[in-house]
């Protein structure tokens, strides 16, 4: 059975909780290795090699209320906010 283990974060130096469970789930996926960042240091890794995604704004051509999309819109395609295009898939509209 596995137990919590303390261990010490590489980058920040604070100690964490290795728990059994996560020892257990690593065991599963066959990982050999214990971490050696703590969550909060292992978040920041992964977010700082993210790319900042930019957003642009245009308005609902279902509702008219305004709409932030992660893409160029152009004239040729209706943009919809995000509630009217999830009520539309919903819905099985296209």
């Amino acid at each position: 059975m596995f137990e919590d283990k303390t261990l010490v974060c590489k980058d920040c130096g604070n100690e964490f909780v290795f728990t059994a469970g996560e020892q257990e789930f690593y065991a599963e996926k066959g990982f050999q290795n214990e971490p050696q960042r703590c969550k909060p240091c292992r978040d920041a890794r992964k977010n700082a090699s993210r790319q900042a995604r930019e957003y642009f704004t245009t308005t609902c051509a279902r509702c008219g209320k305004e709409a932030k999309v992660p893409f160029q819109p152009t004239s040729d395609r209706p943009v919809y906010c995000s509630d009217c295009f999830a009520e539309m898939k919903e819905n099985g509209e296209n």
